[in-house]
């Protein structure tokens, strides 16, 4: 083998072992599972809120309509104001029933209610439209939280949600950011099914957050399965297959990588996005994967000869990356799906699609076994010295 592809060899292979370390590196922050609260308080609910890296926990009870809430806002300095409020009227900031929270020079955490009545407000404290108890907060490495219990109308099953931070001086509030994030920081939470959605459906992170999803499953959950099933089982059909098989195991294994590469790179735009919010898991898996399928793009290219007496070396590596491609890509889909937390038809679609290639998988590996032991018996058969020649 010429030593520049062995030197390229190596190089890919120190990629694959350096990657998932590197990952881990690079991937700080937290997502609003990974939070642990002072005196031992949980709450059954949480998401990760799509816009001011801010995150909502929340425990309901629907038997006394009462709601208790920690509010997480992350990458906030000392000088920031922050609140979380419910809007029982409309969509909207005007109408919102606010719990706004922000530092005092002392190390305090000052917290009170405010209703929100127009665009100028000052947020001045007040009393809101539903009783609020258990107020508290507490700031810390740059993240302030604020805990309430509220008492809503009976029989609620949802609620419009607003969050929003800006600039403080003293006891002094200034007025948040008027574009952007600012303006979409606003949504639907369904206390019922313990989900929150945006009403700006159609801003840049959420369509970011479906491509990344969609990309994924389909290149690394379906496509490069497909592309497995089209190299065991047509190449069972014998020459007849020969070369489909490997031109269709081929077309689905590249188109699979390069469109996961998109899935990637809308990754990486999302992490950037979301300061405050990495998962180390999920990317270390993700760029393992990358790395293994740039080690199989590679070796189809370094392939030796069918009678070359390194090939059973190649098909052994061959073979062993394709299975831990297969098995990490099952897996990080579906901890990608934690995180993004969809709404459940599109876990229960691609869990049909990916039941669908399992069982379809079983019967043809059924198959195969049967065509083989066919094939076998039928050789011994054949092999088989009849009576007649026996007798001479």
């Amino acid at each position: 083998m010429p030593t520049q592809k062995l030197v390229f060899l190596l190089c890919l292979l120190i990629s694959f072992f350096s990657a998932p370390s590197l990952a881990l590196l690079v991937a700080g922050g937290s997502s609003c599972s990974d939070s642990v609260f002072p005196n031992n308080r949980v709450f059954a609910s949480c998401t990760d809120l799509p816009n001011l890296d801010s995150f909502l926990h929340w425990t309901y009870t629907p038997s006394s309509s009462t709601l208790h809430i920690a509010y997480r806002h992350s990458q906030v300095s000392s000088s920031s104001w922050v609140a979380w409020g419910i809007n029982p009227t409309s969509k909207g900031m005007i109408g919102t029933q606010a719990i706004v929270a922000y530092p005092k020079p002392d190390g305090t955490v000052a917290v009170f209610t405010s209703p929100v009545d127009s665009y100028g407000t000052r947020l001045q404290e007040g009393n809101l439209t539903f009783p609020v108890s258990d107020l508290s907060g507490m700031s810390l490495d740059n993240e302030m939280v604020i805990f309430a219990t509220i008492e809503l109308p009976e029989n609620t099953t949802s609620v419009n949600h607003v969050w929003q931070d800006g600039p403080v001086s003293g006891d002094n509030l200034g007025m948040h950011g008027v574009s952007g994030n600012h303006l979409q920081s606003m949504g639907n939470l369904n206390l019922s099914s313990g989900q929150a959605f945006g009403f700006h459906g159609g801003n840049s992170k959420t369509k970011l957050k479906i491509a990344h999803g969609v990309l994924n499953a389909v290149s690394w959950g379906i496509m490069m399965p497909l592309g497995f099933m089209a190299a065991r089982y047509l190449k069972a059909l014998g020459p007849r297959a020969d070369p489909l098989w490997f031109y269709t195991h081929v077309s689905l294994q590249l188109s699979g990588y390069f469109l996961g590469m998109a899935g990637g790179a809308t990754g990486l735009v999302l992490g950037g996005m979301s300061s405050g919010n990495h998962h180390a898991c999920h990317m270390g898996i993700g760029v393992t994967l990358f790395a293994l399928g740039l080690l199989q793009i590679s070796a189809l290219f370094l392939r030796p000869g069918k009678n070359h007496k390194h090939r059973h070396i190649w098909n052994w590596f061959h073979h062993l990356t394709g299975y831990l491609v297969l098995v990490l890509s099952l897996v990080n889909i579906w901890v990608g799906f934690t995180i993004l937390k969809p709404a459940k038809g599109w876990m229960i679609g691609y869990g049909s699609i990916s039941g669908a290639i399992m069982l379809t998988s079983l019967i043809l590996e059924v198959w195969k076994k049967m065509t083989r032991d066919e094939k076998i018996n039928g050789a011994q058969v054949n092999a088989t010295p009849t009576s007649a020649e026996n007798k001479v």
